[in-house]
């Protein structure tokens, strides 16, 4: 925790130097300022816990200056020094936002008490909005990194959907970041301080599936040994995701229905209906109204869900993205094992623009992750990319021999750390030869 910092506001020298030789003994860091004006340089330059704010000063009233210092510093608490038996003075300056209020000279041994609670609840409300700032970044709408047009669009669709309490439907190719705009529309929700729970449909049976949603009573099944609650209730005025929704077996289908209609279910083996109120964020790389019209998918339900679609472009898409997102994934990688992030070199660049992507953000993650691990120096090069990126038919001339040979010495001379002289040796030719290939590129 980090030494307290609180500003006295008094235009009386000697009792302003008093109070902070006072709080400066008990450990705190004291700015003094002699009025309103000077009090709020200081905290527009400084992080301020606590402000102890005279009543009357020569620039306005303390009073009015606490509405003003709430308004734009909420964390940060305010104690009014009032005149003696002002008792009017120091309940308007709370009914402002004050913290509390001291008479001056006469509330001398009341000081370091209230000091240290106000400054308490200052650093706790600070914490929470570092915290919340925190979550904020990993969850929120900060955390889609992209500046394409085709992922502004779906941002701005799940802004202005996250207030409300519709039912969304996510829908693209898979690895193209559902889940993560599924937890931004949650944590920019009025249910963000509740639960957010996710379940992937396809990776449960239809039994498994239906006791993961609704929960079961003991004996329901063989192993129910005890009462379940189900994924339902655990998301209770939160925001159940329901990952891969088109695999969902038509039976379970129902029931899920019937939960979006009546917010009401009946738990596996049990009689007793249960009330929910849950928030449902679906997500497919199906075309659901198509297997809705192929009978696989129940129209009824793909209606309720699709109250408000948001398509999410697949990476080929959106190309511009593309390196933002490998550092992004470098320096992720980097941090798990410890290490200084890695440059891309030139080619290494080149060759993430020339894929296709089939597994779109996921793949491109897990191959920047696979070369952060395998780079020996400072600088990720093509070699450290999967062969089949290295040489496929996505590249125009992938399959050209002078490219295949070029390739391949970039490779050694990597391997080498640039030693020319070694990298022949090991490729078997002289010296003079690869530097004649080498100026052919």
């Amino acid at each position: 925790m980090h030494k307290a910092h609180l500003l006295i506001v008094d235009d009386e020298e000697k009792l302003r130097g008093l109070m902070a030789r006072i709080l400066g003994l008990e450990g705190y860091q004291v700015t003094e300022a002699k009025d309103i004006k000077a009090g709020l340089k200081t905290l527009e330059r400084e992080d301020i816990d606590l402000v102890l704010c005279d009543v009357k000063l020569p620039d306005g009233n303390g009073i009015d200056a606490t509405a003003q210092i709430k308004a734009a510093y909420p964390s940060t608490e305010v104690i009014v020094l009032t005149a003696y038996g002002n008792i009017k003075d120091g309940v308007k300056a709370i009914q402002n936002g004050a913290f509390d209020y001291l008479t001056k000279g006469d509330d001398n041994e009341r000081l370091i008490p209230l000091v240290s609670r106000a400054v308490e609840k200052a650093q706790l409300q600070k914490r929470v909005q570092a915290l919340e700032h925190k979550v904020n970044k990993r969850y929120g709408f900060d955390s889609i990194i992209g500046s394409s047009e085709a992922i502004k669009d779906a941002i701005r669709l799940a802004q202005k959907v996250a207030p409300t309490d519709a039912t969304v439907l996510l829908t693209g190719e898979t690895g193209t970041g559902k889940e993560v705009f599924a937890q931004a529309i949650h944590y920019n929700s009025p249910r963000s301080k509740k639960s957010f729970v996710a379940v992937n449909c396809s990776a449960f049976t239809k039994e498994l599936l239906e006791s993961e949603l609704f929960g079961h009573k003991a004996g329901a099944f063989t192993g129910a040994n005890r009462d379940q609650k189900g994924l339902f209730e655990e998301a209770h005025e939160g925001t159940l995701f329901l990952d891969e929704i088109g695999e969902m077996d038509l039976e379970l289908q129902a029931r899920l229905l019937r939960v979006l209609e009546t917010g009401t279910f009946i738990k596996v083996g049990d009689t007793k209906t249960i009330k929910v109120n849950v928030r449902i964020i679906a997500a497919t790389n199906r075309d659901l109204l198509k297997e809705s019209e192929a009978g696989h998918f129940r129209s009824d339900l793909y209606y309720r869900l699709s109250v408000f679609q948001i398509p999410l472009p697949p990476l080929r898409e959106r190309k511009k993205d593309i390196e933002a997102l490998a550092l992004h994934f470098i320096r992720n990688g980097a941090e798990k094992i410890n290490r200084r992030p890695p440059l891309m070199d030139a080619d290494f660049k080149k060759m993430l623009q020339q894929h296709t992507w089939k597994g779109n953000i996921r793949e491109l993650k897990n191959i920047l992750e696979r070369a952060v691990i395998l780079a020996e120096g400072d600088t990720l090069t093509t070699d450290l990319l999967p062969l089949d990126m290295q040489y496929c038919p996505e590249s125009p001339n992938s399959f050209d021999l002078a490219v295949v040979e070029m390739n391949h010495i970039r490779k050694v001379l990597a391997y080498t750390k640039g030693n020319k002289t070694e990298a022949a040796r090991l490729l078997n030719i002289g010296l003079a030869t690869l530097y004649r290939k080498l100026g052919e590129e």
